[in-house]
């Protein structure tokens, strides 16, 4: 199985061929397409949902301290350290929680520090931020669910090819700065409507893996690939509603 997610591409999930996750449902012959027999119990939808759960709570607990404390050194180390560790994550083949775990870490260091910045600057943005960010998800597990939304080979497409466009452009800010105006505006909607659709393909990778039957381990990878795109939603929502409360 090819993963849309750059998280999930390529490891894990690289013995199961494609023809093997077309549906949840897979009676006992399909499972001589999967190259190799899992030899634990397979993964399954609760497994993801406890480990996502543990793994937010990891980032709210650090990132309560990380808000008491308000230092940019805690944050220039939840940066470093949660970029590394995406990267040892995104590529490692054997999946290893502990590390997973410390990513949590690191973004709880970043996320709270850069929360607190932003609600110095505008007053119960982060609580705003927050609420809007289940929002949208809750909005596009609705519509994954009910099949209003589904993942095709050419939505695939469009939606990598605009992650390395927005990617591109995100480096560029950092040299010449985030445009404001209606510009500014427009791009931000861009940006949270890109992180929603992620939400759509990791939900779809998580269900072609329990399809599959991968090992439960596998669990902890889809629940990391999902928090990474949660928290760049939540990020996303954020800079919006800063730039719509700064235009009040």
């Amino acid at each position: 199985m090819r993963s849309s997610n750059p998280v999930l591409s390529g490891r894990g999930f690289a013995r199961i061929k494609g023809d093997a996750v077309g549906t949840r449902d897979l009676n006992t012959t399909d499972f001589n397409t999967v190259e190799s027999r899992p030899t634990s119990a397979p993964m399954s939808i609760d497994d993801v949902v406890i480990k996502t759960a543990g793994l937010f709570a990891v980032v709210v607990a650090v990132g309560a301290f990380a808000w008491r404390t308000n230092s940019p050194t805690l944050a220039l180390i939840g940066f470093i350290g949660g970029f590394i560790l995406a990267m040892v994550n995104s590529f490692s083949k054997k999946v290893r929680p502990p590390l997973v775990i410390a990513y949590a870490v690191a973004q709880g260091l970043a996320l709270g520090t850069i929360s607190r910045i932003y609600n110095d600057s505008y007053n119960g943005i982060v609580g705003q931020a927050v609420v809007a960010t289940a929002c949208a998800f809750g909005g596009v597990l609705i519509a994954y669910r009910s099949g209003k939304i589904r993942v095709t080979p050419k939505f695939s497409r469009i939606m990598m090819g605009s992650l390395i466009g927005y990617a591109i452009f995100a480096v560029f800010t950092l040299f010449v700065g985030f445009p404001g105006g209606a510009l500014g505006l427009l791009i931000s909607v861009g940006g949270v409507a890109l992180a929603s659709m992620f939400i759509v393909m990791d939900l779809d990778q998580i269900d072609k893996a329990v399809a599959a039957r991968v090992p439960e381990e596998e669990s902890w990878r889809c629940a990391f690939g999902l928090m990474v795109t949660l928290v760049w939603l939540y990020l996303e929502v954020l800079r919006l509603i800063s730039i719509l409360r700064s235009n009040d």
